[in-house]
């Protein structure tokens, strides 16, 4: 199992247009597609204008197979290219889980 958490800088001021683009035009393709959303979370302390969505696959190959499908999506494309006019930048982390996590 391994976690994928995506981070992304959205413009100042923009965070709720952002957030209401995805509930209503994303977020049932990007759940579709992916599977296990674990959460979706904005920050509140440090570095704000920010969102953070985990997701969980069973592997690398899972992730590959799945982020592949949604990207071929012509729906996914469209929510893609009005979503753009709001992120400044975007990071992605694989996390894997310790041999002594509660989440395997």
């Amino acid at each position: 199992m391994i976690l994928d958490e995506r981070t992304y800088a959205i413009k100042p001021a923009h965070v709720q247009d952002y957030l209401n683009l995805y509930v209503s035009e994303g977020m049932a393709l990007q759940i579709s597609h992916l599977g296990h959303l674990v959460g979706w979370f904005t920050t509140d302390v440090g570095v704000v204008n920010e969102v953070v969505h985990i997701w969980q696959y069973e592997g690398l190959g899972d992730r590959e197979t799945r982020r592949a499908a949604l990207e071929a999506d012509p729906q996914w494309q469209v929510f893609r290219t009005k979503a753009a006019q709001y992120v400044l930048e975007m990071r992605s982390r694989i996390l894997r889980p310790t041999s002594f996590s509660p989440m395997k």
